[in-house]
């Protein structure tokens, strides 16, 4: 499916400012719409006050973020209104809580979120909630730019990393759009099964299957030859000049949600290209 709807969720616009960037690129590539979610966050937990304050101080939390969501949509406005793509700004207020939810709600019509790496100088719980919302709840792929980096305008060379798992197929169905552009793929594979049903030719099924979509594909097998996947994939990345990497987001339970696996953690830690990831 083409990348027609693009949204991406600005919480600070100092801090986010390169992924809002990174969404317009992407838009423009793609001729796709932008949303941009100016979210504005009361932080105050159930059960935060001791018994019996006032309703006074939870309207004033609730009035704040009221404000921050139509101060960043005011920054939003002025930054994209010389831009030549249709944009649309949505000021949404929500509380730590229940934003989950309420995110899933807006993002699941996307084709594809734009988001800040959540981790790093002048990251809060909060980006890394919001990518999870998308991920698990929402079920959308998401672009995870890093600092200081946007959406190129040629992606030629795109690294999958391959496992053969359902998130992983995921990914690379929601980044066809991309990958049928790139001059080449490389569909990387680290250590694989030696008893599996593709041990004879791994990734083969994949790359016939990208061939026929008119992808420039080919297979890389590597050892695991340090001691964490996410570091021989990260030497491949530079090995290939990768504009972009694709891989399947994996997480776990925490109660009735999901947080990230190790493994996806460390890949947008260290990445310093854009990470498109679905689950």
């Amino acid at each position: 499916m083409p990348f027609k709807t693009i949204t991406t969720i600005m919480c600070n616009m100092e801090a986010d400012r390169h992924a809002l960037d990174a969404a317009v690129a992407l838009a423009r590539r793609e001729e796709g719409h932008l949303d941009v979610i100016c979210l504005g966050l009361d932080r105050t937990q159930p059960g935060f006050y001791y018994a019996g304050t006032n309703a006074m101080a939870l309207q004033d939390n609730l009035q704040q973020a009221q404000a921050d969501s139509k101060k960043i949509e005011a920054e939003v406005t002025e930054h994209l209104k010389a831009e030549e793509i249709p944009w649309f700004t949505n000021p949404v207020t929500a509380q730590m809580a229940g934003l989950t939810p309420q995110l899933a709600h807006f993002l699941r019509f996307s084709d594809v979120v734009v988001l800040p790496r959540p981790y790093g100088q002048g990251r809060g719980h909060e980006h890394e909630e919001i990518l999870e919302a998308a991920l698990f709840s929402g079920h959308v792929p998401v672009l995870v730019v890093p600092d200081g980096v946007t959406v190129p305008e040629n992606i030629d060379r795109v690294v999958v990393a391959w496992n053969e798992s359902a998130e992983a197929l995921g990914a690379v169905r929601a980044s066809l759009p991309i990958l049928q552009k790139a001059d080449l793929v490389d569909i990387t594979i680290i250590d694989p099964p030696q008893h599996g049903p593709d041990r004879s030719d791994p990734g083969g099924s994949l790359c016939q299957m990208l061939v026929r979509h008119g992808v420039r594909a080919e297979v890389s097998v590597l050892a695991k030859t340090m001691p964490r996947v996410s570091d021989v994939l990260m030497r491949q990345l530079k090995d290939k000049d990768a504009d972009m990497l694709v891989m399947g987001a994996y997480g776990h339970s925490r109660f009735r949600e999901s947080i990230l696996g190790g493994a996806t953690r460390h890949m947008l830690e260290l990445a310093d290209i854009p990470v498109l990831m679905s689950h």
